[in-house]
């Protein structure tokens, strides 16, 4: 039977030695044989596990994780579990990367800091489960699907303004058409999770101020109607 120093072994497979003793002394990579002055001598099937383990590594793994999973050989759940903190680790990327892309697209640097500002807002209502959820939801949407979305709800915020300058009654059909469309577009984001909602209501009643001026002026809106008007309007419409 062919055998492996530790040294050979180091060689072979791009680890050092100090991480072989590693795994020897915690159980995850122990050598099947020793000389008779002590010295480790490893198989192929110690090759093999060697092997196994930093492929789980490379996937992230912790090395209890690994030594569980191969000790037990129930890798589906491990790796199940393991795609899943990938995915959420990956929607917060794609959050991350669609807030500095928000933060370069403004024109200058005081609309950068106040927009840097609002997302801090947010992160004070809403629990970082919370907003994982509506990134994996955004996700899950797809790009052409979010756009979509924040087009109809633009669309919709345009529609009640011209309702809120003109006067028209909170119970007009029209109306009442618009504020069914806002309820859908809330739903698609949120996946209708009412205590997201409630900590939204929150954090506009908290920073009513800042948020009506940052949202009206990102719209473009001059002159009367601002979205404090848009959303207390809303309010008043019968369901």
């Amino acid at each position: 039977m062919e055998m492996w120093t530790i040294g050979e072994l180091a060689q072979a497979s791009g680890l050092t030695i100090r991480t072989l003793h590693h795994y020897d002394e915690i159980g995850l990579v122990s050598a099947s044989d020793r000389t008779d002055a002590g010295h480790r001598r490893y198989t192929e099937a110690d090759l093999v596990r060697l092997y196994r383990v930093r492929g789980l590594r490379q996937l992230g793994l912790s090395l209890e994780e690994i030594a569980a999973a191969l000790d037990s050989g129930d890798l589906r759940s491990l790796l199940t579990a393991q795609l899943a903190v990938l995915d959420v680790q990956a929607n917060r990327i794609a959050e991350m990367r669609d807030q500095i892309r928000g933060l370069v697209d403004q024109p200058d640097a005081a609309r950068m800091l106040k927009t840097l500002e609002l997302m801090s807002v947010s992160e004070g209502f809403l629990s970082r489960e919370q907003r994982d959820a509506l990134a994996s939801q955004r996700a899950s949407l797809g790009a052409e699907k979010v756009d979509e979305l924040r087009a109809e709800w633009l669309a919709v915020v345009q529609e009640l303004r011209g309702h809120v300058v003109a006067g028209t009654p909170p119970d007009d059909p029209r109306v009442r058409e618009l504020a069914r469309r806002w309820a859908a577009v809330g739903q698609a984001f949120t996946t209708g999770d009412a205590q997201v909602g409630a900590q939204v209501n929150a954090m506009w009643e908290a920073n009513r101020e800042r948020l009506n001026e940052h949202l009206t002026s990102r719209i473009g809106w001059e002159g009367p109607g601002d979205m404090a008007d848009v959303l207390e309007y809303l309010h008043r419409v019968p369901l």
